[in-house]
């Protein structure tokens, strides 16, 4: 009985999973980017900078992100799985306006956190952005909601496809 109880609950795992849509949401993939002690590691294999020598600065990725994405959020997690409450009240409350939901994960690049969190000049996450402009975080949002505020900033954002 007891591996029966098992072999439900893990064929109920895995369906749930593969029954969540994509919904048109972009998504910031989550990798480790712990690197092992073992001496096998060969270097090619190791995460690189991809930024390193590009030129390119983490100011400059977070500014064509906001530029780029009507509705852009610097989150801990992911959309479909939020790594904290404040996140993902800040998702939920965005769901609720049908419109495409821009996330990079902050959790997965200590760098890039510092960098938002500089840029905006707020310390907290979630960090949302509309059509360029800084909301807050997820207790403004909420209360941009309840005011009316935000379905007004959010009228000419197309909905997601």
């Amino acid at each position: 009985m007891a591996t029966s109880l098992s072999n439900m609950f893990l064929k109920g795992i895995a369906n749930r999973s593969l029954s969540r849509p994509l919904n048109g949401l972009f998504y910031c993939t989550r990798y480790s980017t712990s690197v092992s002690n073992d001496s096998d590691t060969h270097d090619d294999f190791k995460p690189a900078n991809k930024l390193e020598g590009s030129g390119i600065s983490l100011t400059n990725v977070i500014e064509q992100d906001v530029k780029d994405n009507p509705v852009m959020i610097y989150m801990k997690g992911v959309p479909d799985s939020p790594q904290c409450g404040f996140s993902s009240l800040a998702v939920r409350v965005l769901k609720h306006y049908d419109v495409p939901i821009s996330a990079r994960n902050i959790l997965e690049d200590v760098e890039l956190k510092n960098a938002v969190k500089t840029f905006s000049n707020w310390p907290t996450f979630p960090q949302v952005f509309v059509k360029g402009e800084f909301i807050g975080g997820s207790d403004i949002v909420l209360n941009m909601h309840q005011t009316g505020e935000l379905k007004e900033k959010l009228k000419d954002v197309t909905s997601k496809q």
